[in-house]
């Protein structure tokens, strides 16, 4: 007998009302003619799903009113090539966030080009200087993407945190390391009691029983089963996993790395995919840049 009535926590919804937001400060930026936000964005080769989430990060950076840069280039870019184009962002004026869509081919180094990126522009959040920031705590720092999204969810939802404690399924540098700092942070959303499993954690299903709050970060389609999950637990589902469905008309459906079916009725809250933590990411990209525009003022 499931005792608590679930909700679905709606990345769309909040997406949208957040940038509705960030679209009226723009409008009021711009009729008092201050610069408009303006984000650049490099996409290296043809990955599909690379392509998606730029073409939606760009969509979105049109729909609130900021100027959108796309620079395209093949697979077979040199690193130097790549290189030089950062640096020569990191000198125009006029752009105020550069994004490098992640993966790049392997020829390329990330570390190498992630370091390139003024910090002053870093709207994804990956530089070492705002990873820094971040730890410390410090309100200038641009916080990754997508944990800067999931925080903002939690916020607007007015999930509670305090005292909670949550568990981050996952380890990277992307997400589970800044989830687990950013909930344990003193801040509200925060103050979390956060555990971080991965591959080597023991006793897995036993720390994620006894957790409040769930962040499923793995990349391993539906890993999180309902017997991981206790009652009234709230989870956030990051992953994204293409699945072959012959029943669909694409070919395929898309999965997280939460069993929802049977997690969900377990849950009091709980992010669908899609529609969960995708569209927070993009949100929380276009407040980083928007930000970075305001700081330059």
């Amino acid at each position: 007998m499931h005792l608590c009535k679930m909700q679905l926590l709606d990345g769309k919804k909040t997406a949208k009302a957040i940038l509705n937001t960030v679209k009226i400060d723009v409008a009021q930026r711009a009729a008092t003619g201050k610069k408009i936000p303006h984000l650049a964005a490099i996409l290296v080769g043809t990955n599909g799903a690379s392509q998606t989430y730029v073409n939606s990060k760009v969509k979105a950076c049109n729909e609130i009113g900021f100027i959108s840069t796309l620079i395209e280039y093949e697979e077979e870019v040199s690193e130097m090539k790549l290189l030089d184009k950062i640096q020569e962002l990191n000198e125009d004026m006029s752009v105020d966030g550069i994004l490098v869509q992640l993966p790049l081919p392997a020829h390329i180094s990330e570390r190498k080009v992630i370091e390139a990126i003024a910090a002053s522009k870093d709207v994804d959040g990956f530089h070492p200087e705002n990873i820094g920031r971040m730890i410390m705590g410090e309100a200038e720092a641009f916080i990754p993407a997508t944990p800067y999204g999931i925080m903002l969810l939690l916020e607007h939802n007015n999930i509670p945190t305090k005292g909670k404690h949550a568990v981050v399924l996952g380890r990277s540098n992307i997400v589970g390391r800044p989830m687990s700092i950013l909930l344990s942070n003193n801040t509200n959303p925060g103050n979390c009691t956060v555990t971080v499993c991965h591959s080597r954690t023991q006793n897995l299903n036993e720390i994620c029983s006894q957790a409040d709050i769930i962040v499923a970060a793995i990349g391993q389609p539906e890993f999180l089963k309902a017997e991981m999950v206790k009652e009234g637990a709230v989870v956030i589902d990051v992953g994204i996993t293409r699945l072959e469905d012959a029943s669909k008309k694409s070919g395929y459906r898309l999965v997280g790395d939460v069993d929802f079916e049977q997690v969900a009725p377990k849950c009091s809250f709980i992010t669908p995919v899609p529609g969960g933590v995708g569209p927070m990411t993009i949100a929380a990209l276009m407040k980083n840049t928007y930000k970075s525009c305001v700081n330059g003022d």
